[in-house]
Order: C-alpha cells, then sequence, then structure tokens
C-alpha cells in the first residue's frame, strides 16, 4: 500500500519520525509570524513608559524570543537544527486595545522552512511580556499566535488571509 498522506512525519508503520531533507536544495527562505499580548491599563502603561519593576520588558522579551528561534529543534522534537541567518522581532502597542502586537521573521538560506521558528519567536516573547508584568496584571491574554507569510522552498510563497 502506497502513503497518500501528505504528512511526512511518520514511516510506513506509522511511525513519528524527523525528514531526511538532505536531497533538498539549498533556498532563501522567510516566515513572518505574529501574535498579541493584552494587558490591564496599569501594565500597559507601564511598558510602554518602560517602567516596569523588572526593567526593560520588550527588550527583554526580544532576547527571549531571538533565543527561542534559536532553540526550536530542542523544543519541537521533529524539527532539525537550523543555523539561521537572522531573527527580526517587532513591538507595536496598540493603545485601542492595551495590547502589544508582536512580529518575528526568520529567515536562512537552507533544505527547510523556519516557519516553527518564527512561530516559536513570537510565542516565547509573548510569555516572555507575561512574566515580567505578571506581579502587575495576571489576566492578561496572549492570542492571535499565526504565521502570516512563507517564502522558499518547493511549496514557494504563502500569505495567510486571516494574518492580523
Amino acid at each position: 500500500m502506497v502513503d497518500k498522506s501528505p504528512l511526512t512525519h511518520f514511516d510506513d508503520a506509522g511511525n513519528a519520525r524527523m525528514v531526511d531533507v538532505g536531497d533538498k536544495t539549498d533556498t532563501k527562505r522567510i516566515a513572518t509570524a505574529k501574535g498579541r499580548i493584552t494587558m490591564s491599563d496599569e501594565a500597559y502603561a507601564l511598558v510602554k513608559a518602560g517602567n516596569m519593576k523588572k526593567g526593560d520588558v520588550l527588550g527583554v522579551a526580544r532576547i527571549a524570543g531571538v533565543m527561542a528561534a534559536k532553540k526550536v529543534d530542542q523544543l519541537i522534537p521533529l524539527c532539525h537544527p537550523l543555523a539561521l541567518s537572522g531573527i527580526d522581532i517587532l513591538f507595536t502597542p496598540v493603545d485601542k486595545d492595551r495590547s502589544i502586537d508582536i512580529e518575528a521573521t526568520v529567515s536562512i538560506t537552507g533544505k527547510t522552512g523556519v516557519e516553527m521558528e518564527a512561530l516559536t519567536a513570537v510565542s516565547v516573547a509573548a510569555l516572555t511580556i507575561y512574566d515580567m508584568c505578571k506581579a502587575v496584571d495576571k489576566t492578561m491574554e496572549i492570542h492571535d499566535i499565526k504565521l502570516c507569510k512563507k517564502s522558499g522552498g518547493k511549496s514557494g510563497t504563502f500569505h495567510n488571509p486571516a494574518a492580523l
């Protein structure tokens, strides 16, 4: 029986495996993910002013996101270890929602994509903001984490119509 499943992380017996990408061609690959964290008026004002007791919330969250993207293979079992060539993390305060929009763009020239790295960078940046602000606001919400776009590789370019 020929397996016609699009899920490549399983062998013919249904066992999980890391896909062999050794024969793939190196291409420039870029992925962008976004997410958001909403918070109380007090926490939002402290983050924006840079006055949170624990320090520069967004600066620390940026470094945490970069570090997380570089460790995806240690967090998600079947991801390949990658030598990333670039990671950019941007924060945009949104006054009307008392939220911080988080955007991570990850790039590589390699054999496999960097979608998981971008998504992980956003997730860990948001968790870091939560950790640094929880003394002021335990009701913060992390939401809308999604892949926005990716390019490179056999599947080409993808734009998520549901992106923030």
